[in-house]
């Protein structure tokens, strides 16, 4: 597994999946938009609302995974990542990530109080494709 080819594989998904953990230990899973910026395989960024549930969960136990996938006609690939998940309301990280396009979700802009950063740190992962899975360290 060439770890440059599974974050040109990540950069090309339109859509992933995060996974946090309920206030009873329950996996919750959510589809979500691409990430807004990565730093290699380590750190990944995502816009949510600060008064979302999954913040409240991610502030309660950090642990997390994400998921990307593509399907098909024939081929199946996914990458799955270990790590954590921090909540991030500081300004310079919302202006970092922030777009036009998001007044549309928080009305008072990038200084809105319900906008924050969700960040994600790897440590590690799983990588499948063509019937054969492969872990590696990030």
């Amino acid at each position: 597994m060439n770890k440059d080819k599974v974050i040109k594989f990540i950069k090309k998904q339109k859509a992933s999946i995060i996974c946090s953990v309920d206030q009873d230990g329950f996996p919750n899973v959510k589809a979500m938009l691409k990430p807004r910026k990565m730093v290699g395989l380590k750190e990944f960024y995502f816009s949510t609302n600060t008064s979302s549930m999954r913040v409240k969960q991610y502030q309660a136990n950090p642990n997390a995974s994400i998921y990307f996938y593509h399907k098909g006609l024939i081929k199946y690939e996914g990458v799955m990542l270990i790590g954590t998940m921090e909540v991030l309301t500081d300004q310079e990280t919302k202006d970092m990530i922030w777009r036009r396009g998001d007044s549309m979700f928080y009305k008072k802009g990038v200084t809105d109080p319900d906008y924050c950063v969700l960040k994600f740190t790897a440590t590690k992962g799983r990588y499948y494709c063509d019937l054969k899975t492969e872990s590696f360290e990030v």
